[in-house]
């Protein structure tokens, strides 16, 4: 993915060190992490990447620790997908 976007590289690596750490239960738990996530649904969390010229889409399993990425682009592409339902490759 960052070798669409090379300029998100070192935020998306430092956000999936973190994601590998983390130990999110619920939510409300991404959201202590992450102010500025959005929460979208029961699974989906949308973080602002690189100053909020991305959008990172994941699905998040909480009972398992598992993190599925859907999807990621740029805030316009963003405002172009249906964020409930996009899966990566959309």
């Amino acid at each position: 993915m960052a070798k669409r976007y090379p300029d998100s590289k070192a935020e998306l690596d430092a956000w999936f060190h973190e994601a590998r750490q983390a130990d999110w239960k619920n939510p409300a738990d991404v959201v202590k992490a992450y102010a500025n996530a959005s929460i979208v649904g029961s699974d989906r969390v949308v973080f602002n990447i690189k100053c909020n010229n991305y959008r990172l889409v994941v699905a998040i399993h909480y009972r398992l620790q598992i993190v599925f990425i859907k999807w990621l682009g740029s805030h316009v592409e963003y405002d172009k997908i249906d964020v409930k339902t996009v899966n990566y490759g959309d």
